[in-house]
């Protein structure tokens, strides 16, 4: 029998709203079981410093010219992290649950992501956050993957598939995440798998949001669903996303995508053209009849509903299989973080594609 570890992963999402933090045990392959999940929301300052920044960094040169103000932001995203690891902690002595944990999965909050240029920044001290911590931590997924002529994303499909196994759902069948950047896991009748990003998920919208109202988020799809869709400028938009060579890429960073276009339009006319655009661009890479979908976006029902609609398939929420669908990357990235200790591979050339299947995840041992 392969020996379990306990792991807590941690991810901050491209929304860059906070923390989430989940502790599993599992031996790396097809054991898993849940022990608890957590969110730290960023203070005020972390997330609109975050999003600021993020606004002005879209190449190497800009993280650079602002090296200063993300070592600042990094050390800050750092504390909130060790103070998602504690709230855990706590809870296990509340729970009186004497357990060690092995490893901490730590992504970290990707601030700059060009995988055609073998970049990919995830803002995170992991020597800091084990000093902190008092435990040992895996980071850095993505950079064995990108040195071996992957995108470096999606990471998270390989824990998608042992979800879709775990809970003996009928092949084929998807796993559709809607955070920030949209992806899709598709698992085929052979138990094969293959992923990629499909396109904007939250990012278009919530920056309309953000940009031009007091609400961080159109909850629930209400303000676009009161609004009109500019079918002139959504129809050019989605012209100029297939004409461009972006929209065969693997993996997107948010800065991939602007609202500019929609530029003019009021709150609600914004708002509509953009979830229209986001469910258009999303709907057209969905291959199975059978979707179930997870993120924060899975809270959009304005959106969802698009989505069917559009690809004609049956979505529904990963929750209806009593998963929390908040919480699927940071568990993946526990998992992760212990195949990567293992040395087994996180990545596929059906899924990032890189070369060959590759591991990743450097570990971090003097705390």
């Amino acid at each position: 029998m392969n020996k379990s570890y306990y792991s807590l992963g941690l991810m901050s999402g491209t929304s860059g709203d906070g923390v989430d933090a989940s502790l599993i045990i599992s031996d790396g392959n097809e054991k898993l079981e849940l022990i608890l999940n957590e969110y730290d929301e960023y203070s005020k300052d972390v997330f609109e410093e975050f999003h600021e920044l993020k606004q002005k960094i879209f190449n190497y040169e800009d993280f650079i010219k602002y090296s200063k103000k993300i070592n600042e932001l990094e050390r800050k995203i750092t504390l909130r992290n060790s103070s998602a690891v504690k709230k855990i902690k706590d809870k296990l002595l509340q729970q009186k649950k004497n357990i060690k944990i092995d490893f901490i999965g730590f992504h970290g909050q990707t601030i700059l992501h060009i995988p055609e240029k073998k970049i990919s920044i995830q803002l995170g001290d992991a020597k800091l956050l084990s000093q902190l911590t008092n435990t040992k931590v895996i980071y850095n997924f993505r950079e064995n993957d990108l040195k071996n002529g992957g995108q470096g994303a999606p990471l998270v499909p390989i824990f998608h598939k042992l979800l879709i196994n775990k809970n003996k759902i009928e092949l084929p069948s998807s796993i559709l995440n809607l955070g920030g950047i949209a992806n899709i896991t598709t698992i085929d009748k052979k138990n094969n798998i293959s992923s990629s990003d499909i396109g904007p998920g939250n990012c278009l919208i919530d920056n309309w949001m953000r940009l031009n109202s007091k609400m961080l988020i159109d909850e629930g799809g209400q303000i676009a669903k009161s609004g009109k869709i500019n079918k002139i400028i959504l129809n050019q938009s989605l012209e100029n996303f297939y004409e461009n060579s972006i929209s065969n890429k693997i993996s997107f960073d948010t800065n991939d995508f602007q609202i500019s276009f929609v530029r003019g339009l009021s709150l609600e006319d914004g708002a509509a053209t953009l979830t229209e655009f986001t469910a258009e661009v999303c709907s057209k890479k969905i291959i199975t009849e059978k979707v179930y979908v997870c993120g924060g976006g899975r809270k959009n029902s304005f959106l969802l509903e698009r989505i069917k609609e559009k690809s004609k398939c049956k979505i529904e929420s990963i929750d209806n299989l009593d998963i929390d669908g908040d919480f699927i990357e940071s568990q993946a990235f526990a998992y992760l973080a212990i195949r990567s200790f293992l040395k087994l591979p996180i990545s596929f050339p059906k899924t990032t594609g890189c070369k060959k299947s590759c591991t990743g995840g450097e570990i971090i041992k003097n705390y």
